[in-house]
């Protein structure tokens, strides 16, 4: 896998790029409103989540930097370095494949939970289409045939 590593595909780059990018954003935008829960910081008003269960950002930001921030993080360090931890394995569905090839896809499908989410309180806007497509583009990236050859796990004969 070493030899894999060293020669990514443009579409293996592209998605690490876009992963750290989500996670980077998302880690920020959490912190943000888990410090300024009344929305200031990010010039964003109370009235936004009126009839949410939400009384402040904080609850929100919390969930964005955790499951959108960390977890896309860590997604892009497992497809960049391809570490061998075991203990994504152990909900990896795909097993002959690399945890963090997985860990990719449901990378995506958390925005698109979380933008879906926060459209039944808040109306659409530019923001949401720009993540329901860079969602969108991590799947597909994920999916090429060159990006899956990188972290398919080589099956040695013994």
């Amino acid at each position: 896998m070493d030899q894999q590593k060293s020669i990514l595909p443009f579409s293996a780059k592209l998605l690490i790029w876009l992963q750290v990018l989500l996670g980077f954003g998302a880690v920020f935008s959490g912190a943000f409103l888990m410090i300024s829960p009344d929305g200031k910081l990010m010039q964003m008003p109370l009235s936004l989540i009126e009839g949410s269960p939400f009384k402040g950002f904080f609850i929100p930001g919390l969930i964005l930097f955790l499951f959108v921030g960390v977890f896309s993080s860590c997604v892009a360090f497992g497809l960049w370095k391809h570490p061998g931890w075991k203990w994504p394995n152990v909900i990896n569905p795909f097993k002959g494949i690399h945890w963090s090839w997985a860990g990719s896809l449901a990378s995506a499908a958390i925005v698109i939970i979380w933008l879906t989410v926060e459209l039944i309180w808040v109306e659409i806007g530019f923001l949401h289409y720009l993540y329901y497509g860079w969602s969108g583009l991590l799947i597909l990236l994920t999916l090429l045939p060159s990006t899956r050859m990188v972290y398919q796990k080589v099956k040695t004969i013994q």
